[in-house]
């Protein structure tokens, strides 16, 4: 690791700091909402949401820095070309993931055994505490690892409205870049090899907990 990637490596993660909460928070209110109730227009909600993922970066980062650019209220607030724009572009591009997999896991908890808690005279937040997380667990886990490593690895969205500054706004992907255009191929190696064992780490922390799983489910 070369002195140059220690500031953009160290960026990268202060960003994952602040996106993974509001993965776990907007990705799972959302995926529990789709899952468990109904409302007008959520056929259109549930594939705007999902948007993100099949949307070029470079389609994301324009319409995002368009509409943070003309708004009357967040144009003031100077979020592009900053930190903050770096959060967004992470939370953005990563939110998809969670979000199915919020979906997924509160879809998958039997509505009887929740029942069952509310016949003891337990309020919703002790059942949702104390059954339905506890049983949603291992799949939320699974999407906020998925997801954390695309907010981590985000490239395109984060160019577009952050920038590439360096010290500033330049995180490990967009470093990687950099070495790239001035031709730097080892600097380049050296980043692209840390992003690929955060990758691996997080595939082989959901093979972990798929396996897992499937030993609960082969137990009943």
């Amino acid at each position: 690791m070369t002195a140059t990637m220690i500031p953009p490596l160290l960026l990268s993660l202060r960003v994952l700091s602040f996106a993974v909460p509001l993965l776990i928070l907007l990705g799972g209110g959302v995926g529990w909402a789709l899952a468990r109730t109904e409302f007008p227009g959520k056929g259109f909600v549930s594939l705007l949401v999902q948007l993100p993922l099949i949307l070029p970066p470079s389609v994301m980062g324009f319409y995002l820095l368009f509409a943070i650019g003309k708004s009357p209220i967040l144009k003031p607030l100077g979020i592009l070309f900053s930190f903050r724009a770096l959060v967004l572009a992470a939370v953005v591009s990563a939110l998809p993931i969670m979000i199915q997999s919020a979906r997924a896991a509160f879809a998958s908890v039997e509505r009887e055994l929740e029942d069952a808690a509310r016949t003891l005279g337990k309020g919703e937040w002790t059942v949702f505490r104390t059954v339905t997380l506890p049983l949603a667990r291992r799949t939320l886990l699974v999407g906020l690892a998925l997801s954390s490593a695309r907010a981590l690895g985000d490239f395109g969205v984060s160019l577009m409205i952050a920038g590439n500054i360096p010290g500033r706004t330049q995180t490990l992907p967009l470093y990687i870049y950099n070495r790239v255009e001035t031709l730097d191929f080892a600097g380049a190696h050296a980043a692209s090899l840390l992003l690929i064992s955060a990758g691996f780490a997080s595939l082989y922390l959901v093979r972990l907990l798929e396996e897992g799983r499937n030993e609960r489910y082969a137990e009943r």
